[in-house]
């Protein structure tokens, strides 16, 4: 990926959800020059095991080809309902980039706790592997796991997205449009 050009291009894809039956998924395409060409959502059930599709199917969507790459805002979302980003990663041929922001010890013991018995969940968890911490330009750090990305080319990839603050622009703004769409429908009811 060639990460100097201004046209380069991210997916980036993050949720909301309080406390309802599903959760609202939005992505946004953004180029380097935080130029957004692309917004779509989708519904994750809060709990399910309908994640990875939503997100397959949010891409599908777009029908474009000129994205770069996906980035993630986290790969456990809506209550334990977990993305594969190596799958995504296959289906799609793009690199996936899964960012969180906070370090933690891991979430076997509130899957266990939450989902008793449910193997096949907790065996995607651990799936997921290690997160590895990477430093902003702006003196935050990021924990990110790559899927068809070299680790360091990913941590520049959300260098370059990062204005200020912590959160990339692409997944800044696709929370803000998810909250947006999540309000909007929970008032429409």
């Amino acid at each position: 990926m060639h990460l100097q050009k201004k046209g380069v291009r991210v997916l980036g894809i993050a949720e909301s959800f309080a406390s309802r039956k599903t959760s609202v998924l939005a992505g946004v395409v953004m180029r380097r020059d935080r130029r957004i060409d692309g917004f779509r959502c989708a519904a994750v059930t809060v709990g399910g095991v309908d994640a990875t599709d939503a997100v397959l199917s949010l891409y599908a969507e777009m029908d474009r080809r000129d994205i770069n790459a996906i980035m993630l805002s986290g790969c456990v979302i809506a209550w334990y309902n977990i993305i594969d980003p190596a799958t995504v990663a296959e289906k799609t041929g793009l690199p996936v980039v899964v960012v969180t922001y906070e370090d933690s010890t891991g979430l076997e013991e509130d899957l266990a706790k939450h989902f008793p018995g449910d193997s096949d969940r907790l065996e995607r968890y651990r799936d997921l592997g290690s997160r590895e911490a990477f430093s902003l330009h702006t003196g935050h750090t990021l924990f990110l796991r790559a899927f068809g990305i070299d680790f360091r080319e990913a941590g520049r990839l959300c260098d370059i997205f990062t204005l200020d603050g912590k959160i990339p622009e692409p997944l800044r703004v696709a929370r803000l449009c998810a909250r947006g769409v999540m309000h909007y429908t929970q008032n429409w009811r």
